[in-house]
């Protein structure tokens, strides 16, 4: 259910101390096109759903498993009454984990985990799902450390399940293994340097490629491109900035490496489906100013 939506944006209420919110949806109820700023975890038990990003809709069927970037614009629609998890968490604190932009990377916008698309890492990431649910419904003292525990087992899986993907497309064998590595290192490198001046010429020649082969293998890794990587790492960056009301929108624009401030604002609404203007208002009403 949506408690507070404001435009397109769904506030969340999070479970009392901490950054997290789950609950069983029994509803045939559509949700209206939303975004929101944490992470979103579907899993119907019961019964179809379906989930509509980027105008695309894509189907559940029962134990399928979808992905919701934070920021992303979708809509969620029930058919009929069924029992589906819903699990919303916060996961800005993980991006600086060595290696999480390259993970989240993939799941950006969606990704639906189905036992035929993913048959290795399918009832491992149910069964974990499950666990959550159980331990969010007990509410122990330690309910926000295990569930991001088992939240971090979740993206091990994912990102063991791509780098064996990356190895298996470039063949195999020793030197592909180091391939993996070698652009592991380059997501990090480039999660820690994103607000310098980084073009993808100097990065291809920084990893020993071709800028043609580099720029084919960096997708095939990242499923994304070099420059939507970078760009989707700046504008992260900017929304935290936003969030404090003293940063002014060219400051944040230029501590995340934008020189132009039209570009960082046409970027900053392609991204986040708003403008840096409108994400501030947006942030403030979940955060008003205390009196």
């Amino acid at each position: 259910m949506i408690e507070n939506l404001n435009g397109l944006h769904e506030i969340v209420t999070y479970k009392e101390n901490t950054n997290l919110r789950l609950y069983t949806n029994t509803q045939a109820e559509d949700y209206p096109n939303h975004w929101h700023t944490p992470l979103e975890i579907i899993m119907p038990l019961e019964n179809t759903y379906s989930v509509e990003v980027n105008q695309s809709t894509i189907l559940l069927n029962p134990d399928d498993i979808i992905f919701i970037s934070p920021g992303v614009i979708h809509a969620l629609k029930a058919p009929s009454c069924g029992r589906r998890i819903i699990f919303q968490a916060e996961i800005t604190m993980l991006s600086s984990i060595r290696g999480f932009g390259s993970i989240i990377s993939h799941i950006s916008p969606a990704l639906k985990i189905t036992e035929d698309n993913f048959p290795r890492i399918h009832r491992q990431i149910s069964c974990l799902l499950l666990q959550i649910q159980k331990e969010y419904n007990i509410g122990s003292l330690l309910l926000e450390t295990v569930i991001y525990s088992k939240l971090l087992e979740i993206f091990v899986l994912i990102g063991h399940n791509i780098t064996d993907h990356f190895e298996h497309l470039c063949g195999g064998g020793h030197v592909h293994k180091e391939y993996s590595k070698k652009f592991l290192s380059i997501c990090n490198y480039i999660n820690e340097h994103f607000c310098e001046d980084l073009n993808l010429d100097d990065i291809a020649k920084q990893a020993g490629f071709s800028k043609y082969h580099f720029t084919r293998l960096f997708k095939q890794f990242t499923a994304t491109t070099f420059y939507q990587y970078l760009n989707r790492k700046r504008i992260e960056h900017a929304g935290r900035l936003l969030a404090d009301p003293d940063t002014s929108i060219t400051d944040a624009a230029l501590s995340c490496g934008y020189t132009s401030l039209s570009s960082f604002i046409r970027m900053f609404k392609i991204i986040n489906g708003c403008t840096p203007t409108e994400y501030r208002k947006m942030f403030s009403s979940r955060f008003p100013p205390e009196s």
